[in-house]
């Protein structure tokens, strides 16, 4: 199992049970071949640059440890998703 970090950047105008909802069942995905060590909600911030129209997303940012395959799955589900704006996820070097 590796150890990951990923930020998740949710459209600032998508509703909070909705973005709950997508972020449940990715966090499931992740839990069902690993742990969720961390989850650090930054709220609306402001984007580097403007993505479709919009200059702020809600960011989300979650360190956990999952199998590649895991990852993977987590990495189709966020790029299906209509709430998610922009993800990403890296792997942590080991310590």
């Amino acid at each position: 199992m590796n150890k990951y970090e990923g930020v998740f950047i949710f459209f600032p105008d998508v509703e909070e049970e909705k973005r709950n909802q997508t972020f449940d069942r990715v966090k499931a995905i992740i839990e069902a071949d690993g742990a969720i060590d961390e989850i650090d909600d930054w709220g609306i911030r402001k984007l580097a640059y403007e993505i479709e129209d919009y200059r702020e997303g809600f960011y989300r940012i979650v360190r956990f440890s999952t199998t590649p395959k895991a990852l993977a799955e987590a990495d189709r589900i966020l790029r299906i998703s209509d709430p998610v704006m922009r993800h990403m996820m890296i792997r942590l070097e080991d310590e």
